[in-house]
């Protein structure tokens, strides 16, 4: 049975989007909060950046952090099967 769909508005630099997908409606406010926290910290380093600017290196920087925690879930898996024997 596919799973409902949630609809949830969000706001993020002050404007309203609505995020339709399968994620309960409080995960979905906490990533928006995320993107806009993050989008705030590089414009205060960069205050000329324009939005598409700003959410490239917002994207960018996102997912350098995503790939960074990925390897270490990778490493710490492998030493827990070497552990494992």
């Amino acid at each position: 049975m596919a799973q409902d769909r949630t609809r949830v508005t969000v706001e993020i630099r002050n404007r309203s989007y609505t995020i339709v997908g399968e994620e309960d409606a409080t995960h979905v406010r906490l990533v928006a909060s995320l993107v806009d926290q993050k989008m705030r910290e590089i414009q205060e380093m960069n205050p000329q950046l324009d939005t598409a600017s700003l959410a490239v290196l917002t994207a960018i920087n996102s997912t350098n952090d995503y790939l960074k925690l990925k390897e270490d879930y990778a490493a710490l898996l492998g030493s827990i099967k070497k552990e494992r024997g």
